[in-house]
């Protein structure tokens, strides 16, 4: 049996066909390294305490930050290494995208969009559409612990990324999380300069990167909420996987 296993959701029908593409090559990455790979559907949610459920019914992904979290803790009885990865998050660069050696790690999120004055702005952070833990890892029952708590205890409005990017971010800043850092994420504003083939907002987002990325969260909402149409989606990711170099680039960012 492997010692590594892979996590996958999603809720059923998948809402747009190119998920299906994101998750088959996470499939074909696991084959190559001979992870064991799991599949969670609608029953992700039942793993999270009544109290909370409740607490979170109008936050779907709220739940499911909470949930990946509850469902890596019990795979880690079984495994030595589990990895969460999102249903949209997309594998081009199969050899480079290694896994650390650290005991944990979480993904590399630089956004780029444009301020309130109107000016393009990167914004460095972590994110949790990739997470890895190992057994024995100091992190991940502290993670889960704050999470419930911040939720027990908030009665006003809650962001969706309220216990997932933010609480990881400012985790982040004071502690300095290990980071896998070819596990990026593409705003659409990168993806529209990707798809033109060159342009300011892609420029940006090399200029901060600190090593090039192999794999990437494509970030659904940015479907959702019609920043990007479908077919926008499929073109970028054909770009990536015909020509996984794409992004290519040097170290030039400070880490941080």
């Amino acid at each position: 049996m492997s010692s590594t296993l892979v996590i996958q959701s999603h809720r059923s029908p998948l809402p747009y066909p190119w998920i299906e593409i994101c998750m088959e090559t996470v499939r074909n990455w696991c084959k190559l390294n001979a992870y064991a790979y799991r599949f969670i559907g609608d029953t992700l949610f039942e793993c999270i305490p009544d109290t909370l459920l409740l607490k979170s019914q109008y936050q779907r992904v709220i739940r499911s930050d909470l949930a990946r979290l509850l469902v890596l803790r019990d795979a880690l009885q079984k495994y030595e290494r589990v990895v969460w990865l999102d249903a949209d998050f997309l594998i081009f660069d199969t050899s480079n995208f290694v896994l650390p050696e650290s005991s944990y790690a979480v993904g590399r999120e630089v956004w780029v969009q444009h301020n309130n004055q109107g000016k393009l702005k990167a914004y460095k952070k972590v994110h949790n559409a990739m997470l890895m833990f190992r057994s024995g890892n100091a992190f991940l029952d502290f993670y889960i612990d704050t999470a419930q708590r911040l939720l027990v205890s908030n009665s006003g409005s809650m962001s969706p990324q309220f216990i997932g990017p933010k609480l990881l971010t400012a985790l982040h800043n004071i502690a300095m999380l290990p980071v896998m850092e070819t596990a990026g994420m593409l705003s659409p504003l990168v993806i529209r300069d990707m798809l033109a083939g060159e342009g300011p907002a892609l420029t940006l987002f090399k200029a901060q990167s600190s090593r090039a990325i192999a794999g990437a969260n494509l970030c659904i909402s940015s479907c959702d909420n019609n920043a990007l149409d479908a077919a926008q989606m499929e073109r970028v990711i054909e770009v990536l996987l015909q020509a996984p170099g794409f992004l290519p680039y040097p170290s030039c960012a400070e880490r941080y």
